[in-house]
């Protein structure tokens, strides 16, 4: 599949930074399979004690492919001209707001965020309202490649 940004370069645009969801949004279902793993453990003599773990796993399960298609199919770039936020494979959300009409940039890191590296970013433009994108991978990297522009 290529990138949705390759699709809508205009003649001159260069893409100068790109990022993705960062890796923790798989945290709540490795937290599944911990309980799962730790329930076959404790409980292996304890057939409810098994089926729960059984339980928790698919759902770790799910919960794990569910980040990995969110991560898979959300791009955050910055080019020369413009930033991209798009979400989705076949309903899309997409958002686009040209450099010079970027007001602020806003960055918003827990201190987990800011010790592994994600946070959200809130981009304000100039009568174009406003944009949070959660859980980015490097928010300050991504703040300041658009506001060097």
């Amino acid at each position: 599949m290529a990138r949705y940004i390759d699709q809508i370069l205009q003649p001159g645009e260069k893409v100068l930074y790109s990022t993705t969801l960062h890796g923790i949004i798989y945290l709540p279902g490795l937290l599944c399979w911990l309980i799962a793993a730790a329930g076959v453990v404790v409980g292996s003599v304890f057939l409810p004690v098994l089926i729960g773990s059984a339980v928790f796993a698919v759902i770790g399960l799910v919960l794990a492919l569910h980040a990995w298609f969110r991560r898979w199919t959300t791009e955050t770039d910055v080019t020369n001209m413009r930033v991209v936020h798009k979400e989705g494979f076949i309903k899309r959300r997409t958002f686009e707001m040209s450099l010079d009409k970027v007001e602020s940039v806003d960055v918003d890191q827990s201190i987990p965020g800011g010790i592994f590296g994600w946070g959200d970013v809130t981009i304000r433009g100039v009568g174009e309202g406003k944009e949070i994108i959660k859980f980015i991978g490097s928010p300050i990297e991504f703040r300041n490649h658009i506001t060097t522009q």
